[in-house]
């Protein structure tokens, strides 16, 4: 259990089970009898309108909020209005930058604040919201995955367009599975 008031990131590349592991401290916390809720962002809906769904299947419903700074207020407006104890935030980099402050604010305010995010965007650059709540963060669980190259541990998230690596000019957010992405370690990451 932790203190009231408490900043936790979960990250690393995809494929790495950052949204199991975040259902995992969720549904802990409500065999806890502590309130708590769920929020995705609106424009994931790979696998569920309404639910956080994991790559491996694992689901829990969730509030599905705007990525505007409109639906980053309805993420603090929720909280309140619920009195919830406990709030996860599933792809916490495609919010705006004001989710920081608001996350940071909640924990400040005494809820237990779980945000998971990819740690580099296709290019291996750093996800700005993700970077900045890293560093507020009051602990960090720095997931891996698995290289589908060599089988080494992967940081990196791959793009891929027809099986081939995405040109560096590609747009930074593509919302995609296997279909379009694949876990590698540093050495077999390419930007062409």
């Amino acid at each position: 259990m932790h203190p009231e008031g408490f900043l936790e990131v979960i990250t690393g590349p995809m494929f790495a089970g950052k949204t199991t592991e975040l259902i995992k401290r969720i549904e802990r916390q409500i065999f806890a009898k502590r309130k708590a809720a769920l929020f995705k962002p609106s424009i994931d809906n790979r696998y569920s309108e309404s639910e956080v769904v994991a790559h491996n299947g694992l689901r829990y419903e969730a509030y599905v909020i705007p990525t505007t700074e409109e639906g980053v207020k309805m993420i603090y407006e929720i909280t309140e209005r619920e009195r919830l104890e406990v709030i996860g935030v599933d792809e916490v980099q495609f919010f705006p930058f004001s989710i920081v402050e608001t996350l940071n604010k909640l924990a400040d305010e005494g809820v237990y604040v779980i945000a998971a995010g990819l740690n580099l965007d296709f290019k291996g650059d750093p996800f700005p919201v993700t970077k900045e709540l890293l560093v507020r963060a009051d602990n960090i669980v720095y997931l891996t995955a698995i290289c589908t190259v060599c089988g080494a541990p992967a940081t990196r998230s791959q793009r891929l367009i027809n099986g081939k690596p995405a040109p560096r000019d590609s747009p930074v957010i593509l919302v995609g599975g296997l279909e379009s992405y694949e876990a590698r370690c540093r050495k077999h990451h390419v930007v062409p």
